[in-house]
């Protein structure tokens, strides 16, 4: 796995940079399994109402969304990687597992997040026995996953399915357990605790160096639904209060969003207290708040 950097023989093409998708499996030979697809429909931003809720949204290429298996519930079932897929709805690759056949699930094909390392032929398994190795790919209880090691995709909840370190390159580590609950740190150094019941995949996400990919143009944003982000100021009095005017200008009051909401000096976000589950969160103390 790595990135591929163009020649810069244009403009856009001087600061592009692509994966070249080595740890995907002949991306061109093999299309994604049928079964696993859903339609994915375009809102533009907008709401039920037709109302603009989310900004600079619209356009983009279609997408089918791949359905992935979050809760590994097929417990001591040997699964065999057929391939690794790129996913266009996520950062981080994706692995077809193949059940064997049976009455409960009769869908013997499922998509998983594939960790970094996995590969095509490898064999993953979930489940709470002896059988299931801390392994790459493997899930497993975070009571029964020896400390010190790496996990990503992990439920908050158990039996909600994995919701924590989903992203391309991330990963918790599994600091310590106390008797129902675990302690996890997050690749933000927040460390947080998690019912020890809570299932996890050993490893960490696949593709890495998503992060370290530069887009290069604006017109790639556009192919993912991303439109111009356009200033306050360039627009008019109707628009935006901050809009109108002759020529270029500061605005004429405090920065603030199209409804108002002042941007710099004044709080703009609901007072939040941190759960019984953040242990230590991720922002240090300021010096105006009490050190415990």
């Amino acid at each position: 796995m790595g990135i591929k950097q163009y020649k810069p023989t244009s403009a856009g093409r001087r600061a592009g940079m692509v994966s070249d998708f080595a740890d995907c499996t002949d991306p061109r030979a093999n299309k994604p399994e049928k079964t696993l697809l859903s339609p994915l429909p375009k809102t533009g931003g907008r709401n039920h109402h037709g109302i603009t809720t989310s900004r600079f949204r619209g356009g983009g290429h279609k997408r089918m969304y791949r359905q992935i298996d979050f809760k590994r519930k097929r417990d001591n079932v040997e699964a065999v990687v057929v391939r690794i897929e790129y996913d266009p709805c996520r950062s981080a690759r994706i692995a077809l597992l193949q059940y064997p056949d049976n009455e409960k699930y009769p869908l013997s094909k499922s998509y998983i997040i594939a960790p970094n390392g996995l590969k095509a032929g490898d064999r993953v398994m979930s489940g709470e026995t002896e059988a299931v190795e801390p392994r790459p790919g493997n899930c497993m209880p975070l009571w029964k996953v020896p400390l010190g090691m790496t996990v990503h995709n992990i439920e908050m909840t158990p039996g909600k399915g994995g919701q924590i370190c989903r992203s391309a390159g991330c990963s918790a580590t599994l600091s310590a357990r106390e008797k129902d609950w675990a302690q996890l740190t997050m690749p933000s150094g927040e460390i947080r605790r998690v019912s020890s019941k809570c299932r996890a995949t050993i490893g960490s996400v696949s593709n890495a160096e998503h992060m370290n990919i530069s887009i290069g143009k604006a017109g790639r944003m556009r192919w993912k639904g991303r439109k111009p982000h356009n200033r306050g100021t360039t627009m008019n009095p109707v628009d935006h209060p901050m809009g109108g005017g002759e020529g270029r200008t500061a605005g004429g009051r405090d920065p603030c969003s199209p409804r108002g909401v002042l941007a710099k000096g004044g709080k703009t976000r609901n007072k939040r207290k941190p759960g019984n589950a953040a242990i230590l969160r991720r922002r240090p103390a300021g010096k105006h708040q009490k050190s415990t």
